[in-house]
């Protein structure tokens, strides 16, 4: 009995978790959009950024609070520096993404990390996929589509570099997600992980920036455009309240989830997402969801309360 209690409220704090995640996450949006509007700042550029002062923020929050967490064995770097790089491919695909296809078919093309995530899940880390989770993959990822408004045959006049970028960062969500899982069991400190992850994301981001970034939508076509902001000081304030707020919290938090959850159920939460997006658009922007778009949002709820309901705690 004593067990079943201790699981069970390991899984709460796993679902606590995932959620909060999904609050903070829900607001990148926002800057983000104000930062490609307002300074029109190249989006890979902006990543490079966002995750450089993500890893800086965090170090100096450690330093002086959790010293120890700081550290990391020799044999665990490998393992970080991997997932330091799908990191990167998972925030590069998305921005590639949504310059090439819109955000709408963006959204849906990333949130297809649900059902890769379920599938890897099962194949390499022996998670359950059983058929009710296989039920809220299908409702999570139809209500994205639907909150999306991604059913316009007119977003979906995709060029092939649109879909490959689209699905990619759907695949690379998915490992971040599984790597997230993987080094949690192998014993590494979420907010650790969270720190290497993010040092190494930015220096793979800023060599992609000034190798490659002339020929990649987005990036930087010489390495002065790594500076696009310049004396902007308000647009380098918002760019680092982006950081340290949303993206540090939601991607800390959703590590500390897979810490108790396993990937494909802890993936699937995050897909509620575009619907904290929407009501924080509603209030912000006056934009108004449509009754196909509730029915989006219906879904996609639906299928986070299913996994519940029907997952067993062991």
């Amino acid at each position: 009995m004593e067990t079943t209690t201790q699981s069970a409220a390991h899984a709460n704090r796993g679902y606590l978790a995932a959620f909060g995640a999904t609050l903070f996450l829900a607001t990148t949006a926002i800057f983000i959009r104000y930062l490609t509007l307002t300074y029109a700042m190249p989006a890979l550029v902006l990543t490079y950024w966002r995750e450089f002062f993500v890893a800086v923020s965090l170090f100096l929050i450690l330093l002086f609070s959790r010293r120890d967490l700081i550290k990391v064995e020799r044999r665990q770097l490998p393992l970080l520096a991997l997932y330091g790089l799908v990191l990167m491919l998972f925030n590069s695909t998305w921005a590639l993404s949504v310059v090439l296809n819109g955000a709408a078919v963006a959204t849906v093309l990333a949130y297809s990390s649900a059902a890769f995530t379920a599938i890897l899940g099962w194949l390499l880390l022996k998670e359950s996929l059983d058929l009710p989770k296989i039920i809220a993959v299908v409702l999570s990822v139809g209500g994205i589509a639907l909150v999306s408004n991604a059913l316009d045959p007119a977003l979906w006049a995709l060029n092939p570099g649109g879909v490959l970028a689209g699905v990619l960062s759907g695949l690379s969500y998915a490992l971040y997600s599984l790597m997230g899982r993987y080094s949690s069991q192998r014993g590494i400190n979420p907010w650790t992980s969270l720190l290497y992850i993010f040092a190494i994301g930015s220096f793979f981001m800023l060599a992609a920036n000034l190798g490659l970034g002339r020929f990649l939508p987005g990036g930087a076509k010489t390495a002065a455009d790594m500076f696009w902001l310049g004396n902007a000081w308000s647009g380098w304030l918002v760019l680092l309240v982006l950081a340290m707020v949303p993206t540090l919290m939601g991607f800390g938090l959703y590590n500390v989830s897979l810490h108790y959850l396993p990937s494909s159920v802890a993936n699937l939460i995050l897909t509620s997402e575009p619907i904290v997006t929407s009501i924080i658009a509603y209030f912000m922007f006056g934009e108004i969801l449509t009754p196909v778009q509730i029915l989006g949002a219906a879904l996609i709820l639906a299928g986070v309360v299913l996994i519940r309901l029907t997952r067993k705690e062991s």
